[in-house]
């Protein structure tokens, strides 16, 4: 049996991450999260992964509200001669 989210990620990985290898962390976190690894630590890791997971959905909400809103109507300026 297959896993969706597993095959999902793979595919990200595969269309995107050339640019995201590309991307820096922040400074301390790669670190962080080598220890983490190290301790077998899941709980955190896990903790990790749903806050990202949470600011992306929140994100992409965010995003998506923001297009279906109805856009600000200019109105014209008007100038006035002396």
């Amino acid at each position: 049996m297959t896993n969706p989210y597993a095959e999902w990620f793979e595919q990200l990985r595969s269309e995107y991450g050339e640019q995201l290898r590309a991307m820096p962390l922040p400074e301390g976190l790669p670190e962080h999260l080598r220890a983490l690894i190290a301790q077998h630590d899941e709980d955190a890791i896990q903790f990790m992964i749903k806050l990202a997971w949470q600011f992306g959905a929140q994100v992409g909400y965010a995003a998506g509200s923001r297009q279906g809103a109805t856009p600000a109507v200019s109105l014209p300026t008007q100038r006035v001669q002396a």
